[in-house]
Protein backbone atom coordinates (compact mmCIF):
# COMPACT_ATOMS: atom_id res chain seq x y z
CA UNK A 1 0.00 0.00 0.00
CA UNK A 2 2.84 2.39 0.86
CA UNK A 3 4.57 1.66 -2.46
CA UNK A 4 1.34 2.35 -4.37
CA UNK A 5 0.87 5.64 -2.52
CA UNK A 6 4.48 6.64 -3.26
CA UNK A 7 4.03 5.88 -6.95
CA UNK A 8 0.79 7.87 -7.14
CA UNK A 9 2.40 10.79 -5.30
CA UNK A 10 5.39 10.81 -7.67
CA UNK A 11 3.14 10.77 -10.73
CA UNK A 12 1.08 13.63 -9.27
CA UNK A 13 4.21 15.73 -8.66
CA UNK A 14 5.44 15.13 -12.22
CA UNK A 15 2.02 16.02 -13.63
CA UNK A 16 1.91 19.26 -11.64
CA UNK A 17 5.40 20.16 -12.84
CA UNK A 18 4.42 19.46 -16.46
CA UNK A 19 1.25 21.59 -16.15
CA UNK A 20 3.22 24.42 -14.54
CA UNK A 21 5.76 24.49 -17.35
CA UNK A 22 3.11 24.25 -20.08
CA UNK A 23 0.58 26.75 -18.71
CA UNK A 24 3.05 29.39 -17.51
CA UNK A 25 5.32 29.15 -20.54
CA UNK A 26 8.47 28.83 -18.41
CA UNK A 27 11.60 28.66 -20.65
CA UNK A 28 13.34 25.28 -20.75
CA UNK A 29 16.63 26.74 -19.58
CA UNK A 30 14.92 27.88 -16.35
CA UNK A 31 12.67 24.91 -15.62
CA UNK A 32 12.62 22.01 -18.10
CA UNK A 33 9.51 19.92 -18.51
CA UNK A 34 9.57 16.41 -16.97
CA UNK A 35 9.70 14.80 -20.42
CA UNK A 36 12.79 16.89 -21.27
CA UNK A 37 14.49 15.65 -18.10
CA UNK A 38 13.60 12.04 -18.93
CA UNK A 39 14.86 12.55 -22.48
CA UNK A 40 18.16 13.92 -21.17
CA UNK A 41 18.35 11.01 -18.73
CA UNK A 42 18.14 8.58 -21.65
CA UNK A 43 20.26 10.43 -24.19
CA UNK A 44 23.04 11.19 -21.68
CA UNK A 45 22.76 7.83 -19.89
CA UNK A 46 26.42 6.86 -20.34
CA UNK A 47 27.69 10.23 -19.15
CA UNK A 48 25.27 10.28 -16.23
CA UNK A 49 26.09 6.70 -15.25
CA UNK A 50 29.81 7.49 -15.20
CA UNK A 51 29.37 10.49 -12.90
CA UNK A 52 26.76 8.70 -10.76
CA UNK A 53 29.14 5.80 -10.07
CA UNK A 54 31.85 8.27 -9.07
CA UNK A 55 29.50 10.08 -6.68
CA UNK A 56 28.23 6.77 -5.28
CA UNK A 57 31.81 5.72 -4.53
CA UNK A 58 32.40 9.03 -2.75
CA UNK A 59 29.22 8.59 -0.70
CA UNK A 60 30.10 5.01 0.26
CA UNK A 61 33.62 5.95 1.36
CA UNK A 62 32.30 8.97 3.27
CA UNK A 63 29.79 6.76 5.07
CA UNK A 64 32.53 4.30 6.01
CA UNK A 65 34.82 7.05 7.28
CA UNK A 66 32.07 9.02 9.01
CA UNK A 67 30.46 5.97 10.58
CA UNK A 68 33.78 4.58 11.76
CA UNK A 69 34.90 7.85 13.32
CA UNK A 70 31.46 8.54 14.81
CA UNK A 71 31.21 5.10 16.42
CA UNK A 72 34.77 5.30 17.76
CA UNK A 73 34.24 8.74 19.32
CA UNK A 74 30.87 7.76 20.81
CA UNK A 75 32.33 4.60 22.39
CA UNK A 76 35.32 6.48 23.80
CA UNK A 77 33.17 9.23 25.30
CA UNK A 78 30.72 6.74 26.80
CA UNK A 79 33.53 4.61 28.25
CA UNK A 80 35.41 7.35 30.10
CA UNK A 81 34.25 10.62 31.71
CA UNK A 82 37.75 12.01 31.20
CA UNK A 83 37.69 11.29 27.48
CA UNK A 84 34.20 12.73 27.34
CA UNK A 85 35.38 16.05 28.74
CA UNK A 86 38.29 16.09 26.29
CA UNK A 87 36.51 14.92 23.14
CA UNK A 88 33.03 16.40 23.38
CA UNK A 89 34.16 20.03 22.86
CA UNK A 90 36.18 18.94 19.83
CA UNK A 91 33.21 17.06 18.35
CA UNK A 92 31.00 20.12 18.87
CA UNK A 93 33.63 22.50 17.48
CA UNK A 94 33.88 20.41 14.30
CA UNK A 95 30.30 21.45 13.48
CA UNK A 96 30.67 25.10 14.48
CA UNK A 97 32.75 25.90 11.39
CA UNK A 98 30.64 26.03 8.17
CA UNK A 99 31.54 23.26 5.75
CA UNK A 100 31.59 25.75 2.88
CA UNK A 101 34.46 27.48 4.68
CA UNK A 102 36.39 24.23 5.15
CA UNK A 103 35.75 22.71 1.73
CA UNK A 104 38.14 24.99 -0.24
CA UNK A 105 40.89 24.31 2.31
CA UNK A 106 40.34 20.57 2.13
CA UNK A 107 40.49 20.70 -1.66
CA UNK A 108 43.72 22.69 -1.38
CA UNK A 109 45.24 20.21 1.08
CA UNK A 110 43.91 16.94 -0.38
CA UNK A 111 43.62 17.84 -4.05
CA UNK A 112 40.77 17.69 -6.55
CA UNK A 113 40.47 13.91 -6.30
CA UNK A 114 38.10 11.79 -4.29
CA UNK A 115 39.78 12.30 -0.91
CA UNK A 116 38.65 15.89 -0.34
CA UNK A 117 35.00 15.07 -1.15
CA UNK A 118 35.03 12.06 1.17
CA UNK A 119 36.42 14.11 4.06
CA UNK A 120 33.93 16.96 3.51
CA UNK A 121 30.99 14.54 3.56
CA UNK A 122 32.39 12.59 6.53
CA UNK A 123 32.71 15.82 8.54
CA UNK A 124 29.02 16.52 7.98
CA UNK A 125 27.58 13.08 8.58
CA UNK A 126 29.61 11.76 11.53
CA UNK A 127 28.16 14.27 14.01
CA UNK A 128 24.49 13.11 14.22
CA UNK A 129 25.59 9.47 14.25
CA UNK A 130 28.14 10.10 17.01
CA UNK A 131 25.68 11.98 19.23
CA UNK A 132 22.85 9.49 18.67
CA UNK A 133 25.03 6.51 19.54
CA UNK A 134 26.61 8.30 22.51
CA UNK A 135 23.13 9.08 23.87
CA UNK A 136 22.08 5.46 23.40
CA UNK A 137 25.17 4.11 25.17
CA UNK A 138 24.62 6.46 28.11
CA UNK A 139 20.95 5.52 28.44
CA UNK A 140 21.36 1.77 28.98
CA UNK A 141 18.75 0.82 31.61
CA UNK A 142 20.32 0.59 35.06
CA UNK A 143 18.53 -2.68 35.76
CA UNK A 144 20.15 -4.29 32.72
CA UNK A 145 23.60 -3.19 33.84
CA UNK A 146 23.12 -4.44 37.41
CA UNK A 147 21.95 -7.83 36.19
CA UNK A 148 24.62 -8.08 33.50
CA UNK A 149 27.46 -7.28 35.90
CA UNK A 150 26.83 -10.59 37.62
CA UNK A 151 27.08 -12.41 34.28
CA UNK A 152 29.79 -10.41 32.51
CA UNK A 153 32.49 -9.23 34.93
CA UNK A 154 34.54 -7.95 31.97
CA UNK A 155 33.72 -4.37 30.92
CA UNK A 156 34.37 -5.35 27.30
CA UNK A 157 31.81 -8.17 27.38
CA UNK A 158 29.38 -5.97 29.27
CA UNK A 159 29.67 -3.40 26.49
CA UNK A 160 29.14 -5.81 23.59
CA UNK A 161 26.50 -7.96 25.27
CA UNK A 162 24.39 -5.26 26.91
CA UNK A 163 25.25 -1.62 26.16
CA UNK A 164 25.76 -1.97 22.40
CA UNK A 165 22.50 -3.92 21.75
CA UNK A 166 20.60 -1.41 23.91
CA UNK A 167 21.99 1.47 21.83
CA UNK A 168 21.20 -0.05 18.42
CA UNK A 169 17.95 1.93 17.89
CA UNK A 170 19.83 5.20 18.41
CA UNK A 171 22.71 3.99 16.23
CA UNK A 172 20.40 3.29 13.31
CA UNK A 173 18.60 6.61 13.81
CA UNK A 174 21.94 8.38 13.55
CA UNK A 175 22.93 6.27 10.55
CA UNK A 176 19.67 7.16 8.82
CA UNK A 177 20.47 10.86 9.24
CA UNK A 178 24.04 10.29 8.08
CA UNK A 179 22.84 8.66 4.86
CA UNK A 180 20.65 11.68 4.12
CA UNK A 181 23.55 14.07 4.76
CA UNK A 182 26.14 12.12 2.73
CA UNK A 183 24.96 13.39 -0.71
CA UNK A 184 24.98 16.98 0.59
CA UNK A 185 28.60 16.75 1.72
CA UNK A 186 29.75 15.05 -1.46
CA UNK A 187 28.04 17.59 -3.72
CA UNK A 188 29.47 20.50 -1.72
CA UNK A 189 32.94 19.05 -2.25
CA UNK A 190 32.27 18.59 -5.97
CA UNK A 191 31.02 22.16 -6.31
CA UNK A 192 34.16 23.54 -4.72
CA UNK A 193 36.54 21.61 -6.93
CA UNK A 194 36.17 18.41 -8.92
CA UNK A 195 36.49 16.92 -12.37
CA UNK A 196 33.91 14.13 -11.94
CA UNK A 197 30.69 13.44 -10.09
CA UNK A 198 27.04 14.43 -10.31
CA UNK A 199 27.65 17.75 -8.52
CA UNK A 200 30.37 18.61 -11.03
CA UNK A 201 28.10 17.63 -13.92
CA UNK A 202 25.27 19.79 -12.53
CA UNK A 203 27.53 22.83 -12.41
CA UNK A 204 28.90 22.25 -15.90
CA UNK A 205 25.43 21.68 -17.36
CA UNK A 206 24.00 24.78 -15.67
CA UNK A 207 26.87 26.91 -16.99
CA UNK A 208 26.03 25.73 -20.54
CA UNK A 209 22.28 26.26 -19.90
CA UNK A 210 21.71 22.50 -20.30
CA UNK A 211 19.20 22.59 -17.47
CA UNK A 212 17.55 19.30 -18.39
CA UNK A 213 20.84 17.46 -17.95
CA UNK A 214 21.37 19.25 -14.63
CA UNK A 215 17.94 18.11 -13.44
CA UNK A 216 18.65 14.57 -14.64
CA UNK A 217 21.83 14.55 -12.53
CA UNK A 218 19.83 15.87 -9.57
CA UNK A 219 17.26 13.12 -10.07
CA UNK A 220 20.00 10.47 -10.04
CA UNK A 221 21.45 11.98 -6.86
CA UNK A 222 18.02 11.75 -5.25
CA UNK A 223 17.64 8.12 -6.32
CA UNK A 224 21.07 7.25 -4.88
CA UNK A 225 20.13 8.85 -1.57
CA UNK A 226 16.80 7.01 -1.48
CA UNK A 227 18.52 3.69 -2.27
CA UNK A 228 21.02 4.17 0.57
CA UNK A 229 18.25 5.22 2.95
CA UNK A 230 16.22 2.13 2.03
CA UNK A 231 19.28 -0.06 2.63
CA UNK A 232 19.73 1.40 6.13
CA UNK A 233 16.01 0.93 6.84
CA UNK A 234 16.33 -2.73 5.79
CA UNK A 235 19.36 -3.25 8.05
CA UNK A 236 17.57 -1.53 10.92
CA UNK A 237 14.55 -3.77 10.57
CA UNK A 238 16.72 -6.88 10.30
CA UNK A 239 19.11 -6.26 13.19
CA UNK A 240 16.64 -4.68 15.59
CA UNK A 241 14.27 -7.60 15.04
CA UNK A 242 17.05 -10.09 15.74
CA UNK A 243 18.26 -8.13 18.78
CA UNK A 244 14.82 -8.36 20.31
Amino acid sequence: MNKLFSAIYLIAVLLCAWLLVRRQGVPDFLLPAPQAVLQALWQQRQLLAHHALYTLAEMALALLLGTGSGVALAVLMAASPTLRRLLFPLVTASQAIPVFALAPLLVLWLGFGIASKVVVAALILFFPLCLSLFDGLCRTPAGWLELAQTLYPSRWRLFWQVRWPAALPQFFSGLQMAVVLAPIGVVIGEWVGASEGLGYLMMQSSARLETATSFAALLLLLLLALALSASVAHLRKKYLWHSH
